[in-house]
């Protein structure tokens, strides 16, 4: 081999070995963090500052709710003995279906005075179009000497409302504060579901999971009646409502037989409305 092809030789082994180191190089693939831009601040660098939800200041205040998961407006209403629209204004919801786990909203009446237990003492009569017309609270009936799971009749006033029954079949299921929150009144598919009291109607729909087409009726500060299961709905949002006034007609939307599922809410918690009917 004559020097200069040599030589040759070993100029091109030493570009191919230069090449191979490149495109072994090149395939060396950039850290997820960088492509992503996911990566540690650079030095220096603040973090952003994790923003705080809604109302969190005031967590664990009375007359306030902390929303948890599977919670939407309506039922934390109920639960509170509220209409929907009201605790989207006093939370200024521009989308009363957005709310978020976390978030704290109130559930009182602004300026209303409520204890530690979250019942509102000192009734403050609501303004706007989800009103119902208030009545002054009378002093709560003297606390029985032991304290018993379930509200004491004694306990229990109806505020001058004079409640009637909703409907005239037969009682199917008494209520029981685990498993029932009211009473189930059995009937026939169409048989007329009458407003227990004067009040207002806060909800017409079927967006409560397990109501089936429900109203729920705002009578006060201090009593809701919810009734469920039915064929169909009679009253709008925001209508007033005379007793005995049929409102409903009696089905079976998301029950197993025709039936109507009547509740009595007091401040929020269910109470057994058989305790405020008249005998029958």
């Amino acid at each position: 081999m004559t020097f200069h092809r040599a030589r040759s030789v070993v100029l091109t082994a030493c570009a191919v070995a230069v090449l191979a180191a490149c495109s072994s190089s090149s395939r060396i693939p950039a850290p997820v963090e960088d492509r992503l831009g996911t990566g540690r601040p650079a030095a220096g660098a603040t973090p952003n500052a994790v923003k705080p939800l809604p109302g969190a200041e005031n967590a664990g205040k009375p007359g306030y709710y902390t929303v948890q998961r599977g919670d939407t407006l309506m039922r934390i209403g109920l639960d509170s003995g509220q209409s929907w629209r009201d605790l989207a204004r006093w939370n200024g919801l521009s989308n009363p279906d957005v709310i978020e786990v976390g978030q704290v909203l109130r559930v009182a009446p602004p300026g209303a005075a409520v204890e530690a237990s979250g019942v509102v003492v000192r009734p403050v009569a609501p303004s706007g179009e989800s009103t119902a017309a208030t009545t002054a609270a009378k002093p709560a009936a003297a606390a029985p000497a032991s304290p018993a799971p379930a509200t004491p009749a004694s306990a229990i006033n109806d505020e001058g409302l004079g409640f009637i029954w909703p409907a005239n079949g037969t009682l199917l299921a008494g209520f029981d504060e685990a498993k029932n929150k009211g009473l189930d009144i059995a009937g026939k598919a169409g048989e007329p579901v009458l407003a227990s009291a004067d009040g207002q109607v806060v909800y017409a729909g079927a967006g409560l999971r397990g109501y089936g087409n429900l109203i729920i009726l705002k009578h006060n500060n201090t009593f809701l009646t919810a009734y469920a299961h039915n064929q169909e709905l009679l009253v709008k949002e925001d209508q007033k409502v005379r007793k005995g006034q049929k409102i409903a007609e009696m089905g079976k939307s998301d029950a197993d037989r025709v039936k109507l599922h009547f509740e009595v809410r007091r401040q929020g918690k269910p109470v057994d409305p058989a305790k405020l009917l008249p005998a029958r």
